[in-house]
């Protein structure tokens, strides 16, 4: 399994909906988040897309220079971008990063903000433009000249002079809840990506998924999108997630509601049924054993959290691998400090691909400038 961290470039703070304890979005402390990830070892990072965020691309592009090792999932917006430009841009960005990029399809869920980037299509029309996307996208990236006249997409001649160091293409990341959205998952994906829902609901995605990507003649991995909240104690994790939302007041979830009704989303609208009545008690934010809803009181997409000690979110990060999950995107609030607690928390009770060993002569601070404490028996 491998564990991705976020770049939180929408904003970033100790609590939600709040001013109290907020983080001024800049790229001095984006280039802090991708650095300790890098670090610490997390395998690469989702930088969000939206008109909320900064650029994807060019944020990735300048935070590659700034790493060594991270891996940068940045979004192709099929119907804002041409397949052969963001074809370009994607060869541009792994060859100047080393190799280190990983693409998330976003069709798009909010028809309001499409509209004002000038994309009228309905939902399963943005589906069946992606497909056409990705159809031209990859056979570009395979170093194949296209020709295409579809239904949304038409190119004469398109073809990729400098080719990309990932082969075939670098690795394609695709969410989508709607019964549209999965059939072209299946298609193209190398990952299935979805939000951190209960595990029984989805497991039912996976099993969806992989039968329709075997009508493909394909096989497609699978990734999952949560927080983490994990302290040394159950309690103080359960503290820890209570204080989060604890300036969120009615009149913030209400307007938060009130954006994201409007999304025609699947994947959202069952994201905004987890915590429907706006209710902030534990017993009804916690949708399954240390499944925790609240982040979604105010917040869009990733609406779920997983709270608790070491071990038990451990435990339940690895329910998820069982069911098939082994990717794993996860993120905390604030991102740079709570990039450190995963590490050292979590990191050492799961199976991860390529960790990196600890090559420092200590972890830790010298007792007495003279001992490690790696020496000293508790």
């Amino acid at each position: 399994m491998e564990i991705l961290w976020f770049i939180p470039s929408h904003g970033d703070g100790r609590y939600l909906g709040t001013t109290k304890g907020g983080r001024t979005g800049e790229y001095r402390y984006f280039k802090q988040i991708a650095q300790a990830a890098d670090n610490l070892g997390f395998k690469g990072v989702l930088i969000p897309t939206g008109k909320s965020c900064e650029d994807p691309w060019l944020l990735a592009s300048a935070l590659a220079s700034e790493t060594r090792d991270l891996r940068f999932l940045v979004a192709v917006r099929p119907g804002l971008m041409s397949p052969t430009l963001a074809a370009r841009m994607t060869a541009t960005l792994d060859r100047i990063s080393g190799g280190r990029v990983l693409i998330n399809v976003v069709a798009g869920g909010d028809p309001t903000e499409l509209a004002g980037d000038g994309l009228f299509l309905k939902h399963d029309e943005r589906y069946e433009a992606t497909d056409e996307f990705l159809h031209v996208w990859e056979k570009l990236l395979q170093g194949e000249a296209v020709d295409l006249k579809g239904k949304h997409i038409h190119v004469e001649g398109a073809n990729l002079l400098f080719p990309p160091i990932q082969k075939p293409h670098p690795p394609i990341y695709f969410g989508g809840s709607s019964e549209a959205g999965k059939i072209v998952a299946a298609k193209h994906s190398n990952v299935y990506l979805t939000w951190g829902e209960a595990p029984q609901e989805a497991a039912k995605k996976i099993n969806e998924v992989k039968k329709l990507a075997e009508k493909e003649g394909r096989t497609v991995e699978f990734g999952i999108r949560l927080h983490v909240i994990v302290r040394e104690t159950d309690k103080e994790a359960w503290e820890a997630a209570e204080k989060l939302i604890e300036h969120i007041d009615e009149k913030a979830i209400e307007k938060a509601s009130s954006v994201l009704s409007r999304y025609d989303s699947v994947g959202q609208q069952r994201m905004s049924q987890l915590r429907a009545d706006g209710n902030k008690s534990r017993e009804k934010l916690e949708i399954s054993p240390n499944l925790w809803a609240g982040v979604g009181l105010v917040r869009g997409g990733a609406g779920t959290a997983l709270v608790g000690d070491p071990e038990t979110v451990a435990q339940r990060i690895l329910e998820y691998k069982e069911l098939g999950f082994e990717h794993f995107v996860l993120s905390g609030y604030p991102h740079l400090e709570e990039a450190y607690r995963v590490a050292e928390l979590l990191f050492p009770l799961l199976p991860l691909d390529g960790l990196k060993k600890d090559q420092a002569f200590t972890r830790g601070e010298i007792i007495g400038n003279d001992i490690s404490p790696a020496f000293i028996k508790v």
